[in-house]
């Protein structure tokens, strides 16, 4: 397991772009037949992958978690963004289509991933916070979700938010978890942007050709950059920073969330003439 250590906004504010690029960007997710997983010490994250091919796999407890099992102090949420799949839990299996979701509640033992056909994996992406109490586990197929419709196609922006993971669907301690998806024709997402110093977010941008790419915007308010990300790519964003994108066609973005509080709508919000 890779660990990261996340630079505060005054070190980010003189970093170059390969700086910023190797501290908040994850490109290295989706390898065919493995796991793997990045930690990053703000609020205690682990972000990953798994793509099980001809075999199931099996998601271990990393050393430096110090744990016998992944979820004895963590709680996990799963999305598929491949081909059909499976998660076994203990002993029930899960069946886990192209934008299923699932829920693991801290405790769960035996965590394990398969594939329908090998010849198009399931692509499972993994967001981990650690956990104070025991919630059930929960699948949430997309029919499940919560959908907020928001934005216009006049300002580029029109979008459904499916609410997979929170305080009005399926209950946990601290991860907050969905995905968003752009009509045709709109490339904006959270714009005029926020922030929340409450929680930190963590953004999968998926569902796009690889000729295509969504220009990331982060950093405080008053000073802010870009990273240029690709299909499969995340985005560690921290409580200070804003979190926004513009891509160059319509793509989906998982976001995931954790830290002092769940609610949604807490929003620090900001207007376009704040932004720099």
């Amino acid at each position: 397991m890779e660990i990261r250590y996340i630079p505060d906004p005054i070190c980010f504010s003189r970093m170059t772009t390969e700086e910023i690029r190797s501290n908040f960007l994850i490109g290295t997710l989706f390898k065919p037949e493995q796991i793997e997983l990045v930690y990053c010490d703000v609020d205690r994250v682990i972000v990953g992958s798994a793509v099980p091919t001809q075999k199931p796999l099996t998601l271990a407890a990393a050393e430096q978690l110090r744990a016998d099992y992944f979820c004895q102090r963590r709680e996990l949420g799963i999305l598929n963004i491949g081909g059909g799949g499976q998660v076994k839990v203990d002993d029930k299996l899960f069946p886990m289509a192209r934008l299923d979701c699932l829920y693991v509640g801290r405790g769960s033992r035996q965590i394990e991933f398969l594939s329908q056909n090998p010849s198009q994996p399931a692509r499972f992406y993994l967001i981990s916070y650690p956990a104070h109490k025991e919630y059930p586990t929960a699948h949430i197929s997309i029919d499940k979700a919560n959908p907020v419709p928001c934005g216009s196609l006049e300002q580029s922006n029109k979008r459904t938010i499916y609410q997979c993971i929170h305080p009005n669907g399926v209950p946990s301690c601290q991860l907050v978890m969905g995905f968003t998806r752009l009509e045709p024709g709109s490339v904006w997402n959270t714009m005029p942007p926020h922030t929340h110093e409450r929680r930190m977010e963590v953004y999968l941008y998926f569902n796009m050709p690889e000729t295509d790419r969504v220009f990331h915007l982060m950093g405080k308010p008053e000073e802010t950059r870009h990273l240029v990300v690709a299909e499969g790519q995340v985005v560690v964003s921290p409580s200070w920073s804003i979190h926004s994108g513009v891509g160059t066609a319509a793509y989906t973005f998982c976001w995931g969330m954790g830290g002092e509080n769940q609610t949604f709508d807490d929003m620090d919000h900001l207007t376009i003439d704040q932004i720099r």
